[in-house]
């Protein structure tokens, strides 16, 4: 996924967390020891490497080269294919590459070829608690063409790119006719146990329909009857993303088996091709959400009728949209969750951070606002950090996190279970 659209994007700052790769230089122990292997003629030294890495997965952890305790040495490999031989190998690591592609020189992301072997290989200094989804993008033309970081470009090498197969974790789905992404997540990143399907919990049902001509998806949790209400209520945008791609009736279902959640009915909302014009601080989508789909709830799940149950959450644009609808139709929405959410909003004639000045200065809503962005998001962290301040500083009531990650559905499934259990948790 990539950033939202902006005018005119800040140059990046030198990364604080993970290092820009040192080129020609084999710097993984085990690679190491694998280029003296084959320069020694030692038989089947390539294949027992990948038998290795069969049974570890991929890919390869090992200790700081320069003994920070809160670093490793991250390498991704890659085994060339003979039927489909490449000459240029990117390394698509989520937010550690997009840095480099946002300043338009991708060359610390080519992958190396170890001498005499047909590995490919690129490593990178990450903090131990750091998680990112990552692809190849293998190419067989110039090492210009390779490189090439304009938008159009960029957008046909995340067309073209596939997962690592050596990768053991479970991959992450994508859509639009793209290959699903590899998932890396180092020891001390945040747990994620409520994302993955569990037989034993209870399922909840799932049914698709429309109201007032947009694409909804309702989850139901476990035996719920209309009757038995009233129930709380997740709103999530994007719902096109949230359903059919990533299953979030499965997070839903194990909060509630675990008793983290009270009762909820999830609503997932379908952007149907109007994201930029809906989730822009839209006073007419929020009062839609607000006076037609909530009713509509209510009347059909018995869902959505108490705001102090009633949570909107959001990512990007969704989580600038999250904010908003709380302070725009707090009578509805009384819980916020917003993910890294473009508070620098809007990027025109108009003065940025709208929102953030918004809440400084209007009266206070009575809302609650759970917050997360990513510490490698360097073009949202600072615009969160100051709309946390400014929430703090006008006495609301906000929960605010910061992951060592990026601007990435890896990271944002498990904190949308960490959001909802905050805000709807059985308190």
């Amino acid at each position: 996924m990539t950033y939202p659209p902006r005018r005119n994007p800040p140059a990046p700052p030198v990364p604080a967390g993970p290092t820009r790769n040192e080129v020609s230089t084999v710097r993984s122990p085990l690679l190491r020891t694998l280029l003296e292997d084959v320069t020694a003629g030692k038989p089947d030294a390539e294949e027992a490497f990948w038998r290795y890495v069969s049974e570890t997965g991929a890919p390869l952890v090992e200790p700081d080269p320069e003994g920070e305790a809160d670093h490793l040495l991250v390498t991704f490999v890659r085994r060339e294919d003979p039927a489909r031989p490449a000459t240029h190998v990117l390394a698509l690591v989520h937010t550690v590459t997009d840095k480099d592609r946002h300043a338009g020189d991708l060359a610390p992301h080519l992958m190396e070829r170890v001498e005499g072997t047909g590995v490919w290989a690129i490593s990178h200094r990450l903090r131990t608690d750091h998680r990112a989804s990552y692809q190849f993008h293998a190419t067989c033309g110039t090492r210009e063409d390779a490189l090439r970081a304009d938008r159009p470009s960029w957008r046909r090498a995340l067309d073209q790119a596939e997962p690592d197969p050596l990768n053991t974790g479970a991959p992450l789905p994508s859509r639009d006719g793209r290959n699903p992404a590899s998932v890396l997540e180092l020891p001390e990143a945040p747990d994620q146990s409520r994302i993955r399907r569990r037989d034993e919990a209870d399922r909840g049902e799932s049914l698709d329909t429309e109201v007032d001509g947009r694409r909804i998806t309702v989850h139901l949790p476990p035996g719920h009857r209309p009757d038995a209400g009233p129930y709380a209520l997740a709103v999530l945008l994007d719902g096109e993303m949230w359903g059919p791609v990533l299953g979030v009736g499965d997070i839903f279902d194990n909060l509630h088996a675990d008793g983290e959640i009270l009762p909820t009915v999830a609503v997932l909302i379908d952007t149907m091709g109007r994201r930029m014009e809906d989730l822009a601080c839209s006073a007419p989508f929020v009062d839609w959400l607000a006076d037609t789909l909530l009713p509509w709830v209510e009347q059909e799940y018995g869902a959505g009728a108490d705001a102090a149950r009633t949570v909107v959450a959001g990512q990007s644009a969704g989580g600038l949209t999250a904010a908003f609808a709380a302070f725009q139709r707090p009578d509805r929405f009384g819980l916020a969750l917003s993910q890294s959410g473009s508070f620098w909003w809007p990027d025109d004639d108009r003065d940025g951070e709208w929102l953030t000045g918004q809440y400084a200065w209007a009266e206070r809503r009575p809302v609650t606002l759970h917050l997360e962005v990513g510490r490698q998001e360097w073009m949202l962290l600072e615009e969160n950090r100051r709309f946390r301040n400014i929430l703090r500083a006008r006495g609301y009531d906000v929960r605010y996190r910061e992951f060592n990650g990026g601007h990435d559905y890896a990271c944002w499934r498990g904190g949308l279970a960490d959001g909802l259990a905050g805000l709807l948790g059985r308190r």
